[in-house]
């Protein structure tokens, strides 16, 4: 019988240990959310229900179990698939049917708002790092640090005030305008039904709504990939590997863009899963400020409302995304990087 490869059980192993961490994870949202304060069922009836009507919901829910018991039930419900219903925001319709009627919106702003932050975070990074210690490193190193503690809503409000209400270039909130008709769901996403639907206008209007969006988070998190970037880019540059091609006459523009530059990005791929979970966080400030109906904003409304079920499941929800987004980004380095040992 043939052996698996080595790079087969690393993946396995990588897979296995998402299950523990799942688990606490788990846990530790379960310990949580019963730790603050609040009652799910006065919430649903609002402090006035009547004493026999509560009891009865509360045995329906299970809530009057030990806690042992809803802790157990709780997990087999979630890795069923069964986050439960909603209590007060959509009473008895499935939490898990909303979260993935509205999570198109939120994955649309994630991965545009993640490639404006790759994009300028790694120009500025390899820029930094190619003119380390001049006038231009030191501006570009400012801006890593100044724009990543800038407040998402402030950072929001301004863009809103400048380009769509004070130059009117951008439309200030929502996923599309109103005349505008929503594309056929096929994905949900937007931009990407549009084009499958060959309705280019549709396409514009949605861009032109997703870019301020982006444009805040994607801003505030490319600081962290320039600092990122700086610093793999002036190592690389003084690696072997680079004092080898410069001694062999190469073009110094060759030597950074062709053999320095590829090297100082393995990192990256690490560095976008640990910032994944930075973006859900900043997706809520973000959809709840440009009225993009996501996760976030659905997260907020829960709260907002009282509906402890729904606020379980979303951050179940996420947590289950991240772990699972760490968990590709490992598979992806054990290919790209070569010093990962399995």
């Amino acid at each position: 019988m043939a052996r698996a490869s080595p790079l087969l059980l690393y993946v396995i192993t990588r897979a296995l240990l998402a299950v523990p961490m799942l688990v606490i994870l788990l846990t530790a949202v379960f310990v949580i959310l019963r730790l603050i304060p609040g009652d799910p069922i006065q919430a649903l009836f609002g402090g006035r229900g009547n004493p026999s009507v509560v009891a009865a919901a509360r045995a329906q829910l299970g809530l009057d179990r030990p806690l042992i018991v809803q802790y157990f039930d709780y997990l087999g419900r979630v890795f069923t698939g069964n986050f439960g219903q909603s209590l007060t925001l959509y009473p008895g319709q499935s939490v898990m049917h909303w979260i993935l009627l509205v999570f198109p919106a939120t994955l649309e702003l994630a991965l545009y708002s993640m490639i404006v932050a790759a994009v300028v975070g790694i120009l500025t990074g390899v820029v930094a790092g190619r003119y380390r210690g001049t006038p231009v490193d030191v501006t570009l190193r400012m801006y890593g640090i100044v724009i990543w503690v800038i407040p998402i809503f402030w950072l929001a409000l301004m863009l809103q005030l400048t380009f769509a209400i004070g130059l009117r270039w951008l439309p200030p909130n929502g996923r599309l305008s109103p005349l505008t008709p929503v594309p056929t769901p096929r994905t949900g996403l937007y931009t990407i039904d549009s084009l499958l639907m060959g309705r280019y206008d549709i396409f514009i209007d949605a861009v032109r709504h997703l870019i301020l969006p982006s444009l805040t988070l994607g801003l505030v998190l490319s600081g962290f990939f320039t600092r990122i970037v700086r610093v793999n880019m002036m190592q690389t540059l003084q690696s072997d590997f680079v004092e080898a091609a410069r001694a062999r006459g190469i073009r110094e523009r060759s030597v950074i863009y062709r053999h320095a530059f590829k090297n100082a990005l393995i990192p990256v791929v690490t560095v976008i899963g640990l910032q994944f979970a930075a973006l859900l966080g900043g997706a809520i400030l973000t959809e709840t400020t440009f009225s993009l109906n996501g996760v976030g904003q659905l997260l907020v409304r829960a709260i907002i409302a009282g509906d402890y079920t729904m606020v379980q499941g979303i951050i179940v929800f996420y947590a289950i995304l991240v772990i699972f987004v760490s968990l590709a980004v490992d598979i992806a380095n054990a290919f790209i990087d070569p010093r990962i040992k399995y």
